[in-house]
């Protein structure tokens, strides 16, 4: 036998989701922060790295890490925390525990992909929502189609991924308003927005939020966490992998978010070049430039896939988007100086 015989053909159906070979490159498609750690704090780090058991299993709930992330965060009482493989396992999760037999999920399109790639895994009918030209929210329309397909689950993504769009705060409350089943606000670029629906948890019995530090500056240790009541924490945690958050994450994420300061001092830095970034992006001449809230662009230019290969062969690694996205590249904001390559590179590219 085969695996074309053996797989579920909807799984044949699917591309793997893809990741650039990023050796010796300027990388700037995965919106990562592009600063380090202090090398004070790195030296710190690595002595407590390195008095991790490694031959224990990690506390199988994160406890200590979940009651930090609680205070730092602003988790309002009474909310509980789930942790998770970064934001994609926390996703996965609650795609699974609520996946019955025809249930629907729904999201605004385009927006991160793996919404509704976790639709396909588990089984649950995905209804992507186009947003208007300009990618802006129609809260009206959507919520129209809410009530014709009541959706066990509806995933905003504030600020939107890829394209940076902050959706107004009155058009997602119409949303969860209106929602039958659970929505989830994914607030992974929330440190770049300034916004969060984080304090109005307690508001609505439907609503969950999911976070990850990756945006932060700890991409690397995979981190995710989930806020919800209590009632759902429960169900969710129930799916969740026994032991997904390893030991050296653990010790790695109580050390670094102890010193959040320095971490959200990063974020400012990137948030004050976001604003330069733009203007030289703007001063481009066959672009069109999208507003964002998070620490990415999102470009339109005559040719996306010209445009790529041609970064690509100065050095530039940029993200070409997926066909719902026309003629689109997605562009990390840097520092400074991968900044100026950056804009030096693509004006290369455009001519």
């Amino acid at each position: 036998m085969t695996p074309g015989e053996l797989i579920r053909p909807e799984i044949l159906a699917l591309k793997a989701y893809h990741v650039a070979e990023a050796d010796g490159m300027v990388k700037l498609d995965a919106m990562e922060n592009p600063y380090p750690l202090p090398e004070a704090l790195r030296r710190g780090l690595a002595e407590v790295l390195a008095r991790v058991e490694l031959n224990r299993y990690p506390e199988p709930s994160g406890r200590k890490l979940r009651e930090l992330l609680a205070r730092k965060m602003h988790v309002p009482q009474g909310m509980e925390l789930l942790l998770g493989n970064g934001s994609d396992d926390l996703i996965q999760i609650v795609t699974l525990a609520m996946a019955r037999p025809g249930a629907v999920m729904m999201f605004p399109a385009p927006t991160f992909v793996m919404y509704g790639m976790n639709a396909t895994l588990t089984g649950m009918r995905a209804v992507p929502v186009p947003l208007r030209e300009d990618f802006s929210f129609d809260a009206d329309a959507f919520v129209a189609r809410m009530k014709r397909e009541r959706p066990a689950l509806v995933f905003l993504a504030y600020p939107n991924n890829p394209t940076g769009v902050l959706y107004p705060e009155e058009d997602v409350l119409k949303v969860i308003r209106a929602a039958g089943g659970l929505v989830v606000i994914d607030e992974a670029y929330h440190v770049f927005a300034g916004k969060s629906f984080m304090p109005r948890l307690t508001e609505f019995p439907n609503l969950v939020i999911i976070r990850t530090v990756s945006k932060l500056g700890l991409a690397g240790i995979r981190l995710g966490y989930l806020a919800g009541r209590p009632e759902w924490v429960e169900q969710f945690n129930k799916v969740r992998q026994a032991y997904n958050v390893g030991v050296l994450t653990q010790a790695a994420a109580l050390f670094a978010l102890e010193r959040l300061d320095v971490l959200e001092g990063q974020a400012a830095l990137i948030r004050s070049q976001r604003d330069e970034l733009k203007k030289g992006l703007e001063g481009l001449k066959g672009v069109t430039v999208f507003p964002s809230h998070a620490n990415f662009f999102l470009l339109r230019v005559p040719d996306a896939d010209a445009v790529f290969e041609r970064l690509k062969r100065q050095g530039v690694l940029v993200r070409n988007l997926h066909p719902g996205v026309r003629s689109c590249v997605r562009v990390t904001v840097g520092t400074p100086d991968e900044n100026r390559i950056l804009l030096t590179a693509l004006r290369e590219a455009l001519t």
